[in-house]
């Protein structure tokens, strides 16, 4: 079964037009030539300077690049957002935390040290994240003065912390009444400590300059609970970040950015783009 899911997630890395850039193949210290960043550059006549590193969801197990990571993208280009889908370590593989933050500030790096490359602006760089993937972004958020590179022997001067980040029906919490146990397990694994249970509880740890946030999710998620994006909006609100949330009656899990029922009538990417403009990512 981990060859399969792992050929099946090898294959979707590659069915893409896009550039693949091995983010470790150059760092003796970490043992992982998999992980990949897909790069998808804005075309140059509608380029807006900003960017987003996409972060797909699959429980930390497997990764849903087509709907989450390539058609996201291919929607970030059309709005004139250059975008990066990260293909991050998963417990498939055999790893768990710290690897998949190791591996987003990594994508960050590589981001802003190439700003110039692509007409980067790098106080505009943004991360959105599907389900598991949406736990990612959201702690990227909460953790980006934390350098996980650094004990790598990986030095950079650039800032690791996304400018704002969009978790998608995301997997928030770790506590027991409303945790994804699957997405807990393949992160933290069978055997972890409830310092490890709450630090990874997203709800629980909301820094004061946590960046802007755009959560959404819909009340009949039946993979994660509802209530992990409802915890995470109160926190939110209680530590005065700025922030939105749409919270739908329906819509289910993991639609990613594919043609859908739910797109259609919920017009959710428009909201999306509204929001970015309101924090002058994006100017139009």
């Amino acid at each position: 079964m981990k060859k399969l899911c792992l050929i099946f997630f090898l294959a979707s890395c590659f069915v893409t037009s896009a550039q693949v850039v091995r983010i470790w193949q150059d760092v003796e210290t970490v043992n992982c030539r998999k992980s990949r960043l897909l790069l998808y550059p804005a075309p140059d006549s509608n380029n807006t300077g900003a960017a987003v590193i996409i972060c797909p969801g699959g429980s930390y197990h497997h990764l849903g690049i087509p709907h989450e990571g390539r058609r996201t993208a291919e929607w970030f280009n059309s709005i004139g957002v250059n975008a990066f889908v990260l293909c991050y370590r998963v417990s498939s593989w055999g790893w768990h935390h710290p690897a998949m933050i190791e591996d987003f500030q990594r994508a960050m790096q590589y981001v802003r040290e190439h700003a110039s490359v692509y007409g980067i602006d790098t106080g505009r760089v943004g991360a959105i994240g599907f389900s598991a993937g949406g736990h990612l972004v959201a702690m990227a958020g909460a953790v980006g003065k934390r350098n996980y590179l650094k004990p790598l022997g990986v030095t950079t001067s650039v800032g690791l912390r996304p400018n704002w980040v969009a978790p998608v029906y995301p997997v928030i919490s770790m506590q027991d009444s409303i945790a994804h146990v699957r997405s807990r397990k393949n992160l933290l694994t069978r055997h972890y400590t409830v310092a490890q249970r709450d630090s990874m509880s997203l709800e629980l740890t909301v820094p004061k300059d946590m960046p802007p946030v755009f959560l959404q999710a819909s009340k009949d998620d039946d993979v994660v609970d509802v209530r992990n994006s409802i915890a995470y909006h109160k926190a939110l609100e209680e530590k005065g970040i700025p922030h939105v949330f749409y919270l739908y009656d329906t819509g289910g899990h993991g639609y990613g950015m594919k043609d859908c029922e739910f797109l259609r009538s919920s017009h959710w990417q428009d909201k999306l783009h509204d929001w970015l403009k309101t924090q002058k990512i994006i100017k139009y």
